[in-house]
């Protein structure tokens, strides 16, 4: 039986272990478990609505938001986990409408989006009661994943399967194997699938690459409140804030997008202000939500150069794996690119093997140093 050793615990890493054929592989995912963007987020699947100009990334979008369904019903995911609650936009009058068409335009090639329906502000009010009465798009498809939950589940989902080693890691090449260290293991595998976000950066350096990444943080406010928020849709508000329901009470906001934080994991006031004071200009009352008890999660995501993620083969490597890149388009895209990475291992051709249709040529993002 052949060894896949997954350095990246997040939304891909998890997503591709669970989906590898564990009677042709013993698989080991190995991850610090520090600064994951997955563990720390939440989000809105829905990315019909999108005016992103990169074709390649929205056609991965489109089919990472048409692969939840499979996802749901091949690990069991419940409402607190994903929900498809629907989704609104909220915008001034003559952008809605433009939305619209564009949402209507799109609906063609994916019915995923649903009904569509332009709303009064009464009407905007009714379906999600905490904002102010406001004009917004509404459209019945979408929906919203805790990014946290997520991984919580699909690891305990592999736990019988699938080796984890809670410890930061190095590569070393060799002639038939890639050999990895971590503080208390030294371990060969002949596949080796890197899916470490921005930590991609010092696992290639030593191999004497270079990678087009950098770190951002992302900072969000989770609120336990007692309102009725089960059936209640995200929300995307003008700007970069969200508004996103879950249930049991929880309402979260976010996220920042920090370019200039590194690595720091530091819960910041600046950051509670901000998304305080921008998504509050949308509600009815802010203080009422703002006086429940908050938390915040903070993460850190991988961006590239042209804000599009990167999955495949390493150039110029044997049997070895990258994907990185998705900034905070990760919780559509990263579960889709995790089955991607796993039907190539697997050497299952019913799904594409090429994937020049969902990013840019590896070469474009890893390249050899000079």
């Amino acid at each position: 039986m052949k060894k896949v050793m997954i350095i990246g615990g997040g939304i891909i890493g998890l997503t591709l272990a669970n989906y590898l054929d564990k009677t042709k592989f013993d698989v080991t995912v190995i991850d610090s478990l520090i600064g994951q963007a997955t563990s720390a987020s939440a989000g809105i699947i829905s990315p019909w609505l999108s005016k992103r100009r990169n074709k390649k990334w929205y056609q991965l979008a489109q089919d990472g938001a048409a692969f939840f369904p499979k996802l749901v019903r091949d690990f069991a995911l419940d409402e607190s986990i994903y929900a498809p609650c629907g989704t609104l936009v909220v915008r001034p009058e003559k952008a809605l409408q433009e939305l619209a068409e564009l949402a209507e335009n799109r609906r063609k090639a994916a019915p995923g989006i649903g009904e569509i329906d332009l709303l009064t502000g009464s009407q905007t009010k009714e379906v999600l009661p905490l904002l102010k009465e406001m004009p917004s798009l509404r459209i019945t498809g979408g929906g919203r994943l805790d990014g946290q939950a997520y991984l919580a589940h699909l690891k305990a989902n592999a736990q019988q399967q699938v080796t984890f080693i809670e410890e930061k890691a190095e590569i070393v090449r060799t002639d038939n194997h890639w050999q990895i260290k971590t503080k208390d293991h030294f371990l060969e595998t002949e596949i080796l699938c890197l899916t470490a976000g921005p930590g991609l950066l010092d696992l290639l350096s030593p191999l004497g690459y270079q990678v087009d990444i950098r770190p951002q943080k992302g900072q969000l406010l989770s609120f336990a409140t007692n309102l009725p928020t089960n059936s209640w849709p995200v929300a995307m508000l003008e700007g970069e804030g969200d508004l996103i329901p879950f249930s049991n009470g929880q309402m979260l906001l976010g996220a920042t997008h920090e370019n200039d934080a590194g690595w720091d994991l530091t819960p910041t006031e600046a950051a509670q202000q901000q998304l305080m004071t921008g998504i509050g200009a949308f509600l009815e009352d802010p203080e009422a939500l703002f006086a429940a008890p908050m938390t915040m999660r903070v993460g850190t995501r991988a961006y590239t150069s042209d804000f599009a993620p990167f999955f495949g083969e390493v150039p110029d490597e044997t049997n070895l794996f990258a994907a990185s890149g998705l900034g905070s388009s990760g919780l559509t895209t990263g579960p889709y690119i995790g089955y991607l990475l796993a039907n190539r291992i697997n050497e299952v051709h019913a799904q594409p093997t090429d994937f020049s249709c969902y990013t840019k040529p590896m070469t474009e993002y890893i390249k050899k140093r000079l």
